[in-house]
């Protein structure tokens, strides 16, 4: 199986900046997209960010120019670089990652246990 561990949340004014970093570790062949989502109270889970193995992204209308998702291939880490904040982005932030564990297999979708990130005004 594929572990991801999220780190990087906290508290934070509104305005100011914060690093998400999610680690994938176990047996993986591959990890192809990854991707930041986000869960606050009385809503749904949505799409922050995601980047794929080649380097694309696509973010969120709502943290476009503010966000920034990285990542390094060769640690299988990926970030969030996230600026700007605002009281509505407080949430659970939750790493994905679409991973292949095995030379021929196919893609599985893991996830972390999530990061509170909380912004005050």
């Amino acid at each position: 199986q594929v572990q991801l561990v999220e780190s990087g949340g906290g508290l934070v004014q509104a305005g100011g900046s914060l690093r998400l970093s999610c680690a994938a570790s176990g047996s993986i062949f591959s990890i192809n997209a990854m991707g930041w989502y986000r869960q606050a109270p009385g809503k749904q889970r949505e799409l922050v960010a995601a980047i794929t193995s080649g380097g694309s992204t696509n973010y969120a209308d709502s943290v476009k120019g503010r966000f920034t998702i990285s990542r390094d291939n060769a640690k299988n880490t990926v970030y969030l670089q996230m600026n700007s904040l605002k009281p509505e982005d407080t949430a659970v932030y939750y790493c994905n990652a679409g991973a292949v564990v095995a030379r021929g297999g196919y893609g599985m979708d893991y996830w972390g246990k999530g990061t509170l990130v909380t912004v005050s005004s």
